[in-house]
């Protein structure tokens, strides 16, 4: 399959390396000249995947040189906010039929559209899925064990399955996008939650609660906004929260443990080289939530926390003395 993965972040690199070594003529399209140029320099990415070769196959090329014409399938793997600019490029390039398959994270702000949804909106003929789950790049990258789940509309969704999966990734399917597309938002917003815990040193206990008590929101939230209930009990929804809530590699995780020991978000946001999709995805979530009548406390209070100046302890203490309730 003739693949092109737009976006060369850790994770659009990571998953074109896995395609390349599949053995698919894959390219990887940088959205910036300048880290194609470093890229073909080094063939590694030293800013955001360092230690892993590109392999010899993995073509790194401009949106002027991708082979737009052959591809069979594209995958946009960039920010959630600089999607619609990112295929606006690609609108007078990319054949029709071709599916494009979203590797993003969150909703677009002000919209508080899905991603699916932003491809469809600028790509209108375009067969649109997602592809996403428990993945950490690096480890990804280094070929170690892991599945994922695809979703999607108008294309094969099984021929893609085969072709993506095998070696170290297995890759299911699921007729329900948008819950696919939620799962993978939600858990960044309770990721910053499960970071402010370890900063602040609560424990196992409050964490396990934590976790526990977002997997409920994160159903009840996705329901009231269309998804199917189980689709939360899957990859998309356990799998990634307890891998981006666990993970010492994930930045909304240790952007929250950074709030939790007493850093500014405005000081965090100014530092971090990477984004941190949690931060947008929780005022896009908070907006929803109020435009629908959609009671989600511990999103709430994350929200107060990034946009508002609640000490995460003040959070704390909020979600503690709620009042009391059945499980």
């Amino acid at each position: 399959m003739n693949a092109v993965v737009i976006g060369a972040g850790a994770w659009g690199t990571a998953f074109a390396v896995h395609l390349s070594r599949r053995g698919h003529a894959t390219a990887l399209v940088p959205r910036r000249v300048e880290q194609v140029e470093a890229l073909r320099a080094a063939r590694e990415n030293q800013a955001y995947l360092p230690g892993v070769a590109l392999p010899e196959t993995l073509r790194v090329m401009t949106e002027r040189e991708a082979p737009w014409a052959e591809a069979q399938l594209a995958l946009v793997a960039c920010p959630s906010q600089a999607l619609r600019e990112t295929l606006g490029r690609l609108a007078p390039v990319l054949s029709p039929g071709v599916p494009v398959i979203s590797l993003t994270k969150g909703l677009e702000r002000g919209t508080h559209l899905r991603p699916s949804q932003v491809i469809r909106a600028v790509l209108p003929a375009a067969p649109v899925g997602v592809l996403t789950g428990p993945t950490n790049a690096a480890e990804f990258a280094r070929g170690l064990p892991g599945a994922m789940v695809l979703a999607g509309l108008d294309f094969d969704l099984a021929a893609v399955q085969a072709a993506v999966s095998g070696g170290s990734l297995r890759v299911y399917t699921s007729g329900d996008l948008a819950g696919v597309e939620f799962g993978g938002c939600l858990k960044n917003i309770y990721a910053i939650a499960a970071g402010c815990c370890d900063g602040l040193k609560l424990g196992d206990n409050a964490k396990a609660a934590l976790l526990t008590r977002a997997l409920a929101e994160m159903v009840r939230l996705g329901a009231a906004l269309g998804a199917q209930p189980e689709t939360f009990y899957g990859l998309s929804g356990f799998g990634d929260l307890i891998a981006t809530c666990n993970g010492a590699w994930s930045r909304n995780r240790g952007f929250g443990e950074h709030l939790g020991q007493g850093r500014t978000v405005a000081a965090l946001l100014a530092e971090s080289r990477s984004v941190v999709e949690g931060y947008r995805t929780a005022e896009s979530f908070h907006g929803l939530c109020r435009e629908r009548g959609i009671d989600a406390p511990i999103l709430a209070e994350v929200y107060r926390m990034l946009y508002e100046s609640k000490p995460p302890a003040a959070v704390l203490a909020a979600l503690m003395n709620r009042g009391l309730r059945r499980e």
